[in-house]
């Protein structure tokens, strides 16, 4: 019970993000603070399909992370980037570049990457092929670490 109800956790984040910005506009510290959150969940999902990958194999382990990364991934994330949260603290100081602000051609890019390789990921979760899932949880990988370089400061 608990492994279903920690992804959908983040769904429910997301939609109360949606809720929240429907009644007013919360202000830049809660959005920063849902962001941080829902990269800490994607973080505990990814670490779920590591040690999987890296251990003994459980398939439904794989599938449930590899699904909940790939809704995160679906869920419209620009949403938690809106202006005047370009700097400031949610949990801790953010650690967004102002590029990801200026330059919107390549922060789509980098989001509609992660989108393809969180979804590409599930699909091939679901097979079951642990070799597979290893190369696709590799591209998944690089997408997360090209986004970072590119708009995320050093910690």
């Amino acid at each position: 019970m608990k492994q279903l109800v920690k992804p959908l956790l983040a769904v429910l984040v997301l939609t109360a993000t949606s809720a929240a910005f429907a009644q007013q506009a919360p202000k830049p510290e809660q959005i920063i603070k849902w962001r941080q959150s829902v990269y800490q969940v994607l973080a505990w999902n990814n670490g779920r399909i590591k040690a999987s990958v890296e251990g003994t194999y459980n398939k439904e382990e794989v599938i449930r992370a590899a699904n909940a990364i790939a809704a995160i991934a679906n869920s419209g994330l620009g949403a938690l980037y809106p202006a005047g949260t370009e700097t400031g603290k949610g949990w801790r100081e953010t650690t967004v570049k102002p590029e990801l602000f200026t330059d919107t051609a390549k922060a789509g890019e980098a989001a509609r990457k992660f989108v393809t390789e969180s979804n590409e990921l599930a699909k091939v979760a679901a097979t079951g092929d642990a070799a597979a899932v290893k190369v696709a949880f590799g591209k998944l990988g690089a997408s997360c670490k090209g986004c970072h370089d590119d708009f995320r400061k050093k910690d």
